[in-house]
């Protein structure tokens, strides 16, 4: 839609501009936009926009169409014109008129529009501090650190949708889709109430046995002692809890979580509906495998933008790495990948060794299951050089290929260092509104005491993330005809 109303307007400049730049023109904003996430980087586009046309435009309509012309028919030398200044044609004042009235009302339209988003009521996953925005996730159930299948189709439809901690809870809620902003005003015995359910639910569920009933005592002493009558507004309550949780704990995953919308409101739906759903919007994505292809130097590329779940994308997962079976080396771009399902992961994984490699995952007790099914038969890559890019923007289960195959040592990761989205809880709620996050597994993580959460998974070769690809070509180019390689 937006581009072609930038095409419209465009149609304000002479035909002899159109026809040389209007193509480039057209290209250099779908780049732009791109670039441009976000409600407020969006506005200040079409600010910028509509400045260069009023501009732009009267300018256009003044210079004569016949030096442009001459200079086109030049074919050897280039050539060098005084144009001289003629007064503004009707035309062109009438053009400039009518880009800056609607310049004037699309900014006004737009601050009128922000000021009722942030008067209204909206969701807070009790995170402050996280810089993780929430996005949307249709599954009651969320089987992996980087969410459900609709968090991975949720992806591919939109690099640039963000997902919450609550959105990587399993059982969390799915309307919570909107932006952090004030909640709704809190009274004494609400509060009493929330606090007094999230300790029951802690002592229920948290997987630290020892430090659970240390955290809902804490919580209760806060609440007796009056500590929290002063905060009457939701969004701040749960975040007030959830760090002290995390104070007393040091476990990131545990969250108190509030949602303006209440959980009644929502229409749950039956598996075979989302399953449905689901294969519709695989189908429509080619299961989110944007690209598969022999780069220059026998260098393989996949640019896969989630991890979709196994048992309707398998097919394709298989065709994509029997392209890159023969290549001398693999690059995965993960850099607008939103993170799927684990058994994805886990399955894309097993074709990069050539035995069982353990396979950490934040949100599962260490099983038989737990390793990667290598060696792949008829598999090649188990040897080659692997390379994965990255960006701010990976996230979750991508994040999951990552650090493990970092960890062991198996790739190269080139780019920006990725979201940090590593949450393992499971959602309880505790009345419309208000719902805890809480582990109750413990995976075994053998790498290190931390994992990515929070922090995310620096790269080995740190550059932007636009520059990645073509980084990660001189590597593997480097590396492959190195003498001795």
């Amino acid at each position: 839609m937006s581009e072609k109303f930038y095409a419209l307007l465009l149609r304000l400049y002479p035909a002899q501009f159109r026809e040389d730049y209007g193509e480039e023109a057209l290209r250099l904003f779908r780049d732009r936009f791109e670039d441009e996430r976000g409600f407020l980087p969006r506005l200040r586009l079409w600010f910028d926009l509509i400045c260069d046309f009023t501009v732009s435009i009267p300018r256009e309509y003044l210079r004569p169409a016949s030096p442009r012309a001459a200079a086109r028919t030049s074919a050897v030398y280039p050539g060098l014109y005084v144009i001289e200044l003629e007064p503004l044609r009707f035309s062109a004042l009438l053009s400039g008129g009518v880009v800056t009235v609607f310049a004037v009302g699309i900014v006004y339209a737009a601050l009128i529009s922000q000021a009722q988003a942030i008067g209204a009521k909206k969701y807070s996953g009790g995170l402050a501090g996280d810089g993780n925005k929430p996005g949307i996730h249709e599954r009651a159930r969320l089987n992996s650190d980087s969410g459900s299948r609709a968090g991975a189709s949720a992806g591919a439809l939109s690099s640039g949708t963000d997902t919450s901690a609550n959105a990587n809870l399993e059982g969390a809620p799915k309307n919570a889709n909107a932006v952090v902003a004030k909640g709704a005003r809190l009274d004494d015995a609400e509060r009493q109430r929330v606090i007094a359910a999230a300790s029951i639910e802690l002592r229920k569920h948290y997987v630290n046995r020892d430090a659970a009933p240390l955290i809902a005592d804490a919580l209760l002493m806060h609440e007796r002692r009056g500590d929290y009558d002063n905060v009457t507004d939701a969004v701040a309550f749960a975040g007030l809890v959830t760090r002290q949780m995390r104070e007393i704990s040091a476990d990131q995953h545990l969250s108190l979580d509030y949602f303006d919308e209440p959980f009644a409101e929502q229409q749950p739906r039956t598996p075979a509906e989302e399953m449905a759903q689901y294969r519709t919007l695989m189908k429509q994505q080619n299961c989110t495998f944007e690209k598969v292809e022999i780069l220059p130097g026998n260098t393989g590329y996949l640019k896969i933008n989630s991890f979709p779940d196994v048992a309707v994308c398998e097919g394709k997962a298989v065709a994509a790495m029997k392209t890159l079976n023969h290549a001398d080396a693999v690059i995965f771009d993960l850099r607008d990948n939103r993170g799927g399902e684990p058994k994805m992961v886990q399955r894309m994984a097993a074709y990069l060794f050539d035995h069982p490699e353990y396979w950490y995952n934040p949100r599962e007790n260490t099983t038989e299951r737990s390793w990667t099914k290598s060696p792949v038969p008829g598999n090649l890559l188990a040897d080659k050089p692997v390379y994965i890019l990255t960006s701010s923007q990976t996230f979750s289960g991508a994040e999951q290929f990552c650090y493990d195959l970092k960890m062991l040592k198996r790739a190269t990761l080139i780019g920006e260092t990725t979201a940090g989205a590593s949450h393992a809880g499971v959602f309880h709620r505790i009345d419309d509104h208000f719902g805890i996050g809480i582990p109750e597994v413990k995976a075994i993580n053998p790498y290190s005491e931390n994992d990515w959460t929070g922090v995310g998974v620096e790269p080995d070769v740190k550059v932007k993330s636009s520059d990645a690809l073509g980084t990660a070509e001189k590597l593997a180019l480097a590396k492959l005809f190195r003498p001795g390689a």
